[in-house]
This record gives structure tokens, sequence and C-alpha cells, in this order.
């Protein structure tokens, strides 16, 4: 999935990403860390577009090679095709040592054997990760990834639509975001939200916030869940937040692109990515003023609704000869000092709770730090990615439902195609 990050200056500006060069081979032969313990080393780190901001990749790099005597090189990469470009590379003799991968897939890399075990450096580093988020670093119980940063969904709005219709001050619960979006809708001049019928990633925090699985094992087989009625309810509070919308009932959030429609000022709020904002304001920069950010509010105030984690672990290749120089580098990249560097640096939420004090100052990062930790992903399983291919039948599902389908009808509509999808060799 690609994903994008939230920047930590301005309106959800984009991040810049640095470019680097590749890297050399040579054999680790388990020297330790310490002033040129590891000198002569090069070692090549694979890192997505727009997740290595430049200040934290500067100071990393300068007290990586201080540290080991070696030098670090960064290959930025494209989500596009990256997963095929790096299922090649694990299979050839020189992999990149260190890579980052989406966090949802991890478990399809480490099923093909292409991932070392980092089990050690969980126990070294890691008793304060966030369980949520080290989930999905973590396949048939063992370490095979190191949870880095994430990001979710937040309540982007518009704050002269909402003073207009008399709401003046930030919802805090389920109840308090209705009420608001009544007044605006009493009001009748901006759409009270937008939420197109497929926005289907917050369909899934819905399902998350209510502790229900989107599948289940039926023997050694995966198979549909959506006959739950805890999906059922999700799916009904999913329409009860799309009544307010006039969006396409058939469409996802990118057709058209929800940010493009609140760039024209007369909709009240939507559900996505902080720099979705960014957008918006490009189309419109009158409207940067009147945006603003809040967490997605859960039934108490004390408890946001659930939301779908997308974000990036780090692995290190099983077939690198520098797994101990690889391990150095993640030992300073995951430290506090350097995940609060990049939290600070790039609004993404760190991997520990304790680090969230980094975020402070940035808006978007304010409002999605909240629900992180009742956050989660979708199904953690190799054969999830097939669900997700148009037409996607979570997609199907939820237009059913908002068409007046019982959730039931309409699980049972789309549980052949999601069967079928689930049972794809991988």
């Amino acid at each position: 999935m690609k994903r994008k990050l939230i920047a930590a200056i301005g309106v959800a500006g984009m991040l810049v990403s640095v470019a680097a060069c590749g890297g050399t081979d040579s054999k680790d032969d388990g020297k330790k860390a310490g002033a040129d313990g590891f000198k002569g080393e090069t070692l090549t780190v694979w890192a997505m577009d727009g997740s290595t901001p430049p200040n934290w990749t500067k100071d990393l790099t300068a007290e990586f090679e201080k540290k080991t005597g070696a030098k670090l090189k960064f290959e930025v990469q494209k989500w596009e095709g990256i997963q095929q470009k790096l299922t090649t590379a694990l299979s050839e003799e020189n992999p990149p040592d260190v890579f980052e991968i989406g966090n949802t897939q991890t478990a399809a890399y480490a099923k093909t054997g292409g991932l070392a075990d980092l089990g050690d450096l969980k126990k070294e580093i890691g008793a304060d990760w966030a369980e949520n988020f080290n989930k999905a670093s973590v396949v048939d119980g063992k370490q095979y990834a190191a949870p880095w940063w994430f990001a979710n969904r937040v309540v982007v709005y518009n704050k002269a639509v909402f003073k207009e219709a008399g709401v003046t001050e930030v919802p805090k619960t389920r109840d308090e975001f209705f009420k608001a979006l009544d007044k605006i809708k009493a009001k009748g001049k901006a759409e009270p939200l937008y939420l197109p019928g497929q926005n289907w990633y917050f369909f899934d925090g819905i399902t998350i916030g209510k502790g229900a699985d989107l599948i289940k094992k039926d023997g050694d087989k995966w198979v549909s869940n959506l006959d739950d009625p805890k999906i059922g309810e999700a799916a009904e509070l999913y329409k009860k937040y799309q009544a307010y919308s006039k969006a396409p009932k058939d469409k996802d959030e990118a057709t058209p692109q929800q940010a493009d429609v609140f760039a024209k000022g007369k909709t009240g709020a939507f559900i996505g990515m902080g720099w979705e904002a960014g957008t918006a304001v490009k189309a419109n920069p009158a409207l940067e003023k009147d945006i603003g950010y809040f967490t997605i509010p859960g039934e108490t105030a004390d408890k946001p609704e659930g939301v779908f984690l997308g974000g990036s672990n780090f692995a290190v290749a099983e077939g690198s000869k520098k797994q101990a120089l690889a391990k150095e580098f993640l030992k300073l990249a995951l430290s506090d000092k350097f995940e609060g560097a990049l939290a600070k640096e790039s609004g993404v939420i760190p991997n520990k709770e304790s680090l969230n004090s980094n975020l402070t100052g940035n808006p978007v990062a304010e409002a999605a730090a909240p629900s992180a930790k009742f956050g989660g992903t979708t199904p953690l399983i190799p054969e999830w990615a097939a669900v997700e291919n148009n037409p996607n039948p979570i997609k199907t599902y939820l237009t059913a439902v908002l068409n007046g389908k019982t959730p039931a009808e309409a699980a049972k509509q789309v549980e052949g195609e999601l069967n079928k999808r689930l049972s794809q060799k991988q």
C-alpha cells in the first residue's frame, strides 16, 4: 500500500525524500560495535520515498559511522513496484542489508524466508515497543522485523463551517460529533461530512474499535467473518456517518479525491490522513487558515475510535553478510533519540507511547496520537493481499449495506468472493 507521512511543519506539507547511492559487498565476521569496530564495511539500507527526512538521515548517518567505523548508504525506493523488486533482491546473493517494509506486508516477506529473526534485538531494545505496533512484526511467534513509524486517520475539519453552525468546541465523543454534524446539516449551507461509501480503511478502524475480526480460521483455511454481529454493528455505524454525506455510495475516497472536494470550502469535515489537508490547501490556499484536526471520537472521551494503523517496519535480510552491523544500525535508528527525532521532524507516530511528546506542536500528529494506541491493521496474513485487489469485496459489502441490505445479507453476498481470494496461493 502506498503511504504518505504527516508533515511536521505547515498544513501537512510533503516530506522531503533523500537520494543516496548503493552499497558494497563484504562479509560480517561478527565484529563488535565500537570505534572502528566495523571499519571498511558499508551497510546498505533501502528506505521508501518520504520516510527519511534530511536532518534525521544526516544525524543518524554521522552517529552510526562514528560508532561503528562503517559507512552507511541509504537507497531511496518508490512504493510502486517495490514488492517485486524487494522479493527479487532478497533471493539474490547481495540483498540490501536493512530495508523498510509496510507493516501489513511483513508477514508475506517472512513466509518467503527472506527475513532474519530479530528476537534477540527485541529482547535488547524492544521491551517497551507498543504491543499493537509490534504485532505486525511478529509472524508465527517469531520477531521478523521491528516497528519503526506509524500514521492513522483523523478528522480534518473546516473551522469556519463549524463556527457558522454554532459548533464552538471540538467533539470529544461520538455523540458530540453527530450533534455537530446535525447542526451543520440544519444550517443547510455545507455538506456536514464528506464520506464516500467505500472509505474502507475508516470502516476497518471501526471494526477494530468493536473488537471484531474480518476473517476467521476454519480448519486450516481463512474464511470470511463478515457475518459476525460486531461487524454488522460497525457497518451500521458507518452507515450512520455516511448519511451525513452526499458522496457516492459505490466509490472510495480517491474517486474523486476527497481533499479536492473539501478544498471547495463547502464541506464540514472528512476522515483521512493529515497530508490530504495539504492537497486541499494547494487547490485552495485561502482554506489554510480554517483547517483544523481532531481525533476520531469514540463512544467515550477517554477511548477514541479504533483506527487502521498504516506504517513501516525495519527488517534485516536473511541473506545479508552484515547482520551484526545491521543490528547496530537498528539499535541506533530505533533508539529513543532517533525515534523521537523522526517523530519531531516528520510528524509520524513513534514506536512507543513515551515518545509522543515529540509530536507537540504538530496539530495533525497531536490529533492522531490519542487513537493510535487503539489502532490495529488489516489481517496479518500473506493471503490478505489478494483481498484488497479491485473490486475489493469489503468495499462491495459496504455499498450493499448503504443501499439497503442488512449486514447479514451483504455478508452473504460477498463471502464467496472473499473466501476465494483468501484461498489463493501466495
